[in-house]
């Protein structure tokens, strides 16, 4: 990547985190320069100079940016560090704003049943990702997790796993012996097995070359499987509640081919 697609994708990061464009290419600019007047901001990002004042004032007001009372005024980007922990929490602030608004709307319509059974998709690495954790964090008696890739065992989800109470069995394979160790040492709570499910390593031509991603059975009701686009690492995935029927049975036995039957506290 070159320093303009660089500076590109700088700017469109700190737009998406709330700044506006004139703001974010002066902020961006600034970050290059050790100072800078307006007339060199100007040359360096194609802000129209008087409009470098008013972005300046703005990235001045955020804690971004700081001015030097001279003739010309000179402007200075705080150090990266401090910079990215002011976006964070302002980041941060947002999200909250946005939970507490959405916590207090009132609902348009309600329903006192549950749906028996359901299947939703969702699309993307992070999104699955919280879920299945969300997932793993409600269980009150079992966690069958079969892992497909490497990567998906991140701290998050270590975290999530190890944070189970002694009272929810957690049964986790792997598809390799590497991950399986890998496993093993980052989740001591959890019986690991090499799971016998080889077609998981990776997709085939009648699939579009898609490989399984993680498989997730919760108590016995709540199922995820998720796809990896091998070339990409696009996830996506399927879940579904209420199922307490064959289908359980059936996705239990396949989690489980490889684990031996006197580590499993719940053989069929």
């Amino acid at each position: 990547m070159n320093t303009h697609e660089t500076v590109e994708e700088a700017v469109e990061v700190l737009q998406q985190l709330g700044l506006k464009e004139y703001e974010a290419k002066c902020f961006v600019g600034l970050s290059r320069l050790s100072t800078g007047t307006a007339k060199q901001l100007s040359e360096i990002t194609d802000v129209p100079r008087t409009r470098v004042y008013d972005a300046v004032r703005v990235l001045e007001a955020q804690g971004l940016v700081e001015v030097q009372h001279s003739s010309p005024q000179r402007f200075r980007a705080v150090p990266l560090e401090e910079a990215t922990e002011t976006l964070r929490d302002q980041y941060e602030a947002r999200v909250d704003r946005l939970t507490n608004a959405l916590e207090q709307a009132d609902p348009v319509d309600q329903t006192d049943e549950d749906p028996i059974q359901e299947v939703w998709s969702m699309s993307g690495t992070d999104a699955i990702a919280n879920r299945s954790n969300q997932l793993i964090g409600d269980a009150t008696d079992e966690v069958v997790l079969v892992l497909g890739d490497e990567s998906l065992l991140t701290e998050e989800l270590i975290d999530s796993l190890i944070e189970l109470g002694p009272e929810v069995d957690l049964l986790i394979g792997a598809v390799t012996e590497a991950l399986e160790a890998h496993i093993h040492d980052a989740v001591p709570n959890a019986t690991t097995f090499l799971s016998g499910l080889d077609w998981l390593r990776s997709g085939t031509d009648s699939v579009e070359d898609l490989a399984i991603g993680r498989l997730l059975l919760v108590d016995g009701s709540t199922i995820l499987v998720s796809t990896l686009v091998p070339e990409t690492g696009e996830e996506q995935a399927i879940f579904g509640g209420g199922f307490r029927n064959g289908l359980v049975v059936i996705s239990r036995r396949l989690l489980a081919q490889g684990l031996l039957p006197q580590r499993d506290p719940h053989p069929e």
